[in-house]
């Protein structure tokens, strides 16, 4: 079975492990979001393709998610000295992922082409691909007025009120060839447990990927990453909440109905399966909580198998 993921974010990354201890590395394809990538003194930083990457590699922090595991921070601590902001918090060996990355890219690489070779130098085997080579930077009008991404969601701990949430420039942005023929080629496409406005929704807004969906021939399958009303990690309650959205499931589900086949709930949420149902589409129930990398490889095993 041939299975693409779409993902971004810690929750991503454990499925997509997860996916990756089942599925043979050349059979599964991961498209990333790109829409939290931003400029970081003079560095091109890519937080959700770095988190897969390190992550399939068994590099990452195994806390955090993101980062490397037992990483130093010498050179933040002295940027701190000298006076620079670093609110941002970048180890010592994961800056030189930045430094490669921006090297790359200033000699005219295309992002995709620099993330296939840092996953090759990481041991990565399976096809990690941006969502599209351009710039596409998350931003979210709040009560503070518009922020770019990071410094909502980092520096300022997603404490001020949204209004939306934009996607510059995604209307010129396109999808690279790779990554619509791995929707197009697929059995089967998986959007991981990820918010659906700052992981997944960038990936669906870029021209051409949500109709790819709409018209695959692939089994489409959406796993909640809103477990009895609340997000695992991050602001995905808090964001649905303030959009005027029903805070559970059901009102994740409602966000992909047009492409989606099959929608999956943890066991907390068995009386939404109704609600699912009524949208059109086929409501399953599996243990979608990942503490554990047994778990992850216990929810992949679970997808798979609904998905036949």
């Amino acid at each position: 079975m041939k299975v693409t993921a779409l993902a971004g974010g810690v929750g991503a990354a454990k499925l997509v492990s997860g996916l990756a201890a089942l599925v043979p590395a050349r059979d599964l394809s991961v498209i990333v979001n790109t829409g939290d990538d931003f400029g970081w003194m003079g560095l091109y930083i890519c937080p959700d393709l770095d988190t897969i990457i390190y992550t399939l590699a068994g590099l990452a922090h195994p806390v955090n998610g993101w980062g490397l595991a037992a990483d130093s921070f010498h050179c933040l601590e002295r940027m701190r000295l000298l006076g620079c902001d670093t609110w941002f918090r970048i180890g010592d060996r994961d800056l030189a992922t930045h430094i490669f990355r921006t090297q790359r890219l200033h000699e005219g690489q295309r992002l995709s082409e620099v993330t296939a070779a840092v996953c090759s130098r990481s041991g990565v085997h399976v096809r990690v691909l941006p969502m599209t080579d351009s710039p596409v930077p998350t931003h979210v009008d709040t009560d503070r007025g518009t922020l770019d991404f990071q410094e909502y969601f980092v520096r300022l701990q997603c404490t001020p009120r949204i209004f939306a949430v934009f996607y510059s420039g995604v209307d010129r942005a396109t999808a690279p060839p790779p990554v619509l023929e791995a929707i197009g080629e697929a059995d089967a496409v998986i959007l991981c447990p990820s918010n659906p406005w700052l992981s997944i929704g960038p990936i669906l807004a870029v021209p051409g990927i949500r109709e790819s969906l709409r018209a695959t021939r692939a089994k489409t399958l959406a796993v909640s990453p809103i477990v009895a009303g609340k997000a695992l990690k991050g602001p995905a309650a808090a964001m649905m909440s303030q959009l005027g959205l029903e805070v559970s499931a059901a009102g994740v589900a409602g966000l992909y109905r047009d492409f989606l086949d099959i929608f999956v709930m943890d066991g907390r949420d068995q009386l939404l399966r109704g609600q699912v149902a009524a949208l059109g589409l086929e409501a399953r129930i599996a243990e979608t909580i990942m503490d554990t990398p047994a778990s992850r490889v216990s929810l992949a095993h679970a997808l798979l198998e609904i998905l036949g």
